[in-house]
């Protein structure tokens, strides 16, 4: 592989493996220098400004200034990186390291591809949707990778897990910097809670850079099940929180009602 480092993955795969398989109530592993390094640079090179249109900017009830996009012209760094993330390869990895036998990727990167978040963005905590809108695949693993360098405490934008199968005791698994070239494995579930719910607070002009794929199965064998469902949001920020999304409600509607009368 060209911008994956697989043959470090590879020789640390007990290691990654023993630690993603230990973590309750749904599992998890993070992983450093997970791109060549050279090469991680030039990835995060290739992230365009949140200004030059190639963004869905849409703002959501728990989801602000956060700016996606997933489709990409073939053969390009982009392009190259998100077909090695689906490659074959990547997928037998990600199999001995979870157990989760047969994972079928998305070529379509629906909800994943590049993300990057400016100044004020947060994403509230949630379980994420649980069939593919198109294949009807069940949701079971999520990849995200961090490009962002000289990542400060102070910024914010930490990737919180939680525990919330009691409702009356909320128990914050992790929190996890989105430092450069950093990349965690989730399970999805009905129970794994996650999201960056305090806003990010960043110099003018700096913005967090990540990279999502989602990856599925043909059937889902959990005893854990539901119907079909979008994604499910919670408030862990308590009356901050509240506000909060008072304003991203006003600020979804106004953008529709310029959209409408355009």
């Amino acid at each position: 592989m060209k911008y994956v480092d697989l043959d470090s993955l590879e020789n640390r795969l007990q290691a990654i493996r023993a630690d993603f398989q230990s973590r309750i109530p749904f599992r998890y592993t993070v992983i450093e220098s997970f791109f060549e390094p050279s090469k991680a640079e030039l990835i995060a090179s290739e992230y365009p400004p949140v200004q030059s249109g190639v963004w869905d900017g849409t703002t959501y009830i728990d989801q602000v200034k956060k700016f996606q996009r997933s489709t990409f012209e073939p053969n390009t760094i982009v392009s190259d990186v998100l077909h090695e993330l689906n490659s074959n390869e990547f997928l037998n990895w990600l199999q001995e390291v979870t157990d989760i036998k047969a994972l079928i990727a998305d070529p379509t990167f629906f909800g994943g591809g590049l993300h990057q978040s400016v100044n004020g963005a947060y994403l509230n905590v949630h379980v994420d949707f649980n069939l593919h809108p198109k294949t009807n695949h069940h949701r079971r693993l999520n990849v995200l990778i961090y490009l962002n360098s000289d990542w400060k405490e102070e910024f914010g934008g930490f990737l919180e897990l939680w525990d919330l199968r009691d409702k009356k005791r909320k128990i914050q698994l992790a929190n996890i910097a989105p430092t450069f070239n950093r990349c965690v494995v989730f399970e999805t579930s009905e129970i794994s809670f996650h999201g960056h719910p305090k806003p990010l607070n960043m110099p003018i002009g700096a913005t967090r850079k990540s990279i999502a794929t989602y990856y599925y199965t043909d059937a889902n064998p959990s005893a854990v099940r539901s119907d079909s469902h979008n994604t499910i949001y919670v408030n862990t920020e308590g009356a901050s929180g509240f506000f909060r999304k008072f304003y991203s409600v006003s600020k979804s509607i106004l953008e529709r009602l310029e959209k409408k009368f355009k």
